[in-house]
């Protein structure tokens, strides 16, 4: 079986007591695991429900025969944010260009937080860069044009922000971008107040963006996202080494910022839909090693 038909699955980076992966608890008593409390038997409760300690003593304060049963949490599926950057930056190197195809890394790996969002029976609410305000929208109507201004990434977060009461306290919010525009880190620290569970996706191309070719002595043609503009640039071997130190710095820095915030950046350097979810595999199970160590 290939790994992009097998969902990945969301777990949160924190636990929360008696819930279970990618699960969260409602404020409703219900069916789930963790116990929200105790009230006196009623006909047709689970005798499973039972609380044996509480009944006896309860019985023998009372010096009757008296049942007290536990309540639960009521579990519900997760919710997820999906946010995608729609600059023109997001969409360089079609084929037949040998580079990342930015436009099919990003949306694969969206596809793919959609399926795996599914096989929870979770809700995922679409936040298109393109677009001033987060819709709710079935993924075939989704604006997949990449024409949008450079600051769209921040304005889809600040939206996301004022409209925060669509998303609960462990909710799940990936953020599909290069992440080469910066968004402001007040921004970010707003979305980690809201107690969100953020993944930002970091679709970088390995060659040009995560780092740079070494070479030398050749005249490289450049030409900027959204525009037909070439530019012929000689590149030394020095300039070639100063971009590579640079791109792999920030990299670098892009990394340890979202981490130092409490975020688990995952970067997709591929389009291929197997390598795509066997890096999304892996960002699954590094969260359960951790939940299981801080158990």
């Amino acid at each position: 079986m290939s790994s992009i038909s097998r969902p990945f699955a969301l777990v949160p980076r924190r636990r929360f007591l008696g819930v279970q992966f990618g699960r969260r608890r409602s404020s409703r008593r219900g069916i789930g695991d963790e116990v929200a409390g105790t009230r006196p038997y009623r006909p047709g409760d689970l005798i499973a429900h039972i609380h044996w300690a509480a009944s006896a003593k309860l019985s023998e304060a009372r010096g009757t025969d008296e049942f007290v049963v536990r309540e639960f949490f009521a579990e519900q599926a997760p919710r997820v944010a999906l946010v995608h950057d729609r600059r023109p930056g997001m969409a360089i190197h079609a084929p037949p260009s040998p580079w990342l195809d930015k436009r099919a890394a990003a949306e694969t790996a969206g596809r793919l937080i959609e399926a795996s969002a599914a096989a929870e029976q979770g809700e995922v609410l679409s936040v298109d860069g393109a677009l001033r305000h987060p819709v709710r929208r079935r993924r075939e109507d989704v604006r997949r044009t990449y024409d949008a201004p450079e600051t769209s990434l921040t304005v889809a977060l600040e939206a996301l922000v004022r409209e925060s009461r669509v998303l609960p306290t462990g909710s799940f919010v990936f953020v599909v971008s290069d992440f080469l525009e910066a968004v402001p880190g007040r921004l970010w620290m707003r979305l980690r107040g809201l107690g969100w569970d953020v993944t930002p996706v970091v679709v970088q191309d390995p060659l040009w963006e995560q780092s740079f070719p070494r070479i030398g002595g050749v005249v490289v043609p450049f030409v900027a996202p959204g525009s037909a503009l070439r530019s012929d640039v000689w590149i030394t071997r020095r300039r070639a080494r100063g971009h590579a130190a640079a791109n792999e710095r920030r990299l670098t820095e892009t990394i340890g910022r979202f981490r130092r915030l409490g975020f688990d950046p995952v970067v997709v350097g591929t389009s291929d839909p197997d390598e795509v979810a066997r890096l999304f595999h892996g960002w699954a199970a590094r969260r359960r090693t951790l939940l299981r160590r801080g158990a």
